[in-house]
């Protein structure tokens, strides 16, 4: 795979003079030569946008032609699937597996879910306020929205955004990550192909650093949808404020997962390096601190350690592969770091912590999975995200003390809870300071459910009903239904 990635622009793909070579974190090698926006392509993508929802036809189309829209984006997802999924592979680093039966099928079912639902989410509500007056609630498209998507689930969340904020009636300028654009790229060539009139869309790449700004305080946009990192999410706001606009932030996590002594020591053992090391732990809901109930402590420790130790390193692109690389050079320092410090603070490790020795993966960015314990509460890797292949696995005596670890940092933005007793779990739930909260499960996002987090993890909804209206706006219109014409302000004064 050598591609030539362009910008998209009031429906046309521009090449620009500045390039970006794509790396395969599996290899090191170049997989992609990718356009980036300057200043200008940035004036022009907003420019575009603003014009389709001003004047374009876009907003004057039915529901049931923008439906009609939504479902074909998803079929061409799906009829391009095998080719997504080597290209997210490739661009990212996580196991074909992963892309070819988790990220590239869901982005598609997400378009669908939206096409199938978003008309009953546009109802206008009508209110008898009194007898002499009565509201119509009416949703309306937010106008110009730009949707800034991390690195880490490059497609899907650009999908969890997009198809929302399409169906409910915007357009759209995207920014996907400069590490991971090929995907958001190869996605409007399936938009272009589908028809969706000129500017609706537009993806421009480039870093934060460089057009970041200029997207954030330009009057033209109405509205920024932003996934990533705590420090950028608050570059955002300082930038936004100087037009005020409408925002949703998922930002970072430190989810915590609580164990308690009668669960089914397997299940929880399994599902529990899933909810760390997939995608290599490069995810926001990553159960970063294990709390285990001293009863069962030592045992689930030594399986888990002893099943960590057996998951298969490998490239991306090979099916038996079960963790790949980081997405760069620069994350696995940060990760190592992370450890370094955690030990100098007295934690003790306990599995992995290093760069493996094989030679097949020498020139990716690949890390061992790590767990350490004997963590204390106020040390840097209790509190910070890591956003790598690192546990912290820590025991607990009864639900009071779990419930206060799991809350004693400044995220909140998923949790998971293990036990036989319902009741407790359930009660539980509603203590744990999270906004998605697991019970005996991990990681399992449905288009139904909306999904964010609390505190530092942000503010506003993707998915679900409530993530879908988080890309309209909503306005009030108030009808007079006095006696004779006459409402009660039309004796104010008396004239």
């Amino acid at each position: 795979m050598n591609l030539k990635c362009p910008l998209f622009i009031n429906g046309q793909f521009i090449e620009t003079p500045e390039k970006q070579n794509i790396i395969n974190p599996s290899t090191g090698k170049v997989i992609a030569e990718v356009s980036l926006a300057s200043l200008k392509e940035v004036g022009l993508a907003l420019a575009s946008a603003r014009e389709a929802f001003d004047s374009g036809p876009w907003p004057q189309f039915s529901l049931f032609q923008r439906k009609e829209f939504i479902f074909k984006i998803a079929q061409g997802i799906l009829d391009n699937a095998a080719n997504l999924a080597q290209m997210e592979t490739q661009n990212t680093g996580k196991p074909i597996k992963e892309t070819t039966f988790m990220d590239i099928p869901s982005s598609a079912k997400t378009f669908e879910f939206t096409a199938d639902n978003f008309i009953s989410y546009l109802a206008d509500e009508e209110l008898n306020v009194s007898d002499d007056a009565k509201s119509r609630l009416i949703r309306e498209p937010v106008g110009v929205v730009v949707l800034i998507v991390p690195w880490n689930y490059p497609l899907l969340i650009t999908c969890w955004k997009l198809a929302s904020a399409l169906a409910a009636g915007n357009t759209v300028v995207l920014k996907p990550s400069s590490l991971t654009p090929v995907t958001a790229l190869e996605l409007a060539k399936i938009i272009h192909t589908v028809g969706l009139p000129a500017g609706v869309v537009n993806v421009i790449t480039g870093s934060g650093s460089a057009i970041g700004e200029e997207l954030c305080v330009d009057k033209r946009v109405d509205m920024i949808s932003f996934t990533g990192s705590n420090d950028i999410g608050k570059q955002i706001l300082q930038y936004s404020s100087k037009n005020v606009k409408k925002m949703t932030m998922e930002l970072g996590g430190k989810s915590a997962s609580l164990v308690f002594d009668d669960v089914d020591l397997d299940v929880a053992v399994n599902s529990s390096l899933a909810s760390i090391f997939l995608n290599q732990g490069q995810m926001c809901t990553a159960m970063s601190r294990i709390f285990v109930q001293e009863g069962i402590y030592d045992k689930f420790l030594a399986d888990f350690v002893e099943k960590a130790k057996r998951i298969k390193l490998g490239l991306a692109d090979n099916f038996e592969t079960q963790m790949g690389p980081l997405i760069n050079d620069a994350q696995r320092k940060k990760v190592i770091a992370y450890i370094e410090k955690a030990k100098t603070e007295g934690a003790k490790l306990v599995c992995g912590g290093r760069i493996p020795e094989s030679v097949e993966l020498k020139n990716g960015y690949f890390f061992e999975p790590t767990v350490l314990v004997d963590v204390n509460v106020h040390s840097h890797i209790f509190k910070e995200e890591v956003f790598g292949p690192v546990v912290l696995i820590n025991k607990f005596s009864g639900s009071d003390e779990a419930v206060s670890l799991a809350n004693s940092v400044d995220f909140g933005l998923a949790a998971c809870i293990w036990s036989k007793d319902s009741s407790l779990a359930q009660d539980l739930a509603k203590k744990v300071n999270a906004g998605t909260v697991w019970i005996n499960t991990y990681g399992m996002f449905y288009n139904q459910l909306p999904y964010g987090g609390f505190k530092q993890s942000g503010f506003g909804k993707e998915l679900g009903k409530e993530g879908f209206l988080e890309y309209t706006r909503l306005k009030n219109v108030i009808l007079d239904q006095s006696s004779y014409g006459k409402p009660l302000v039309n004796y104010w004064y008396g004239f």
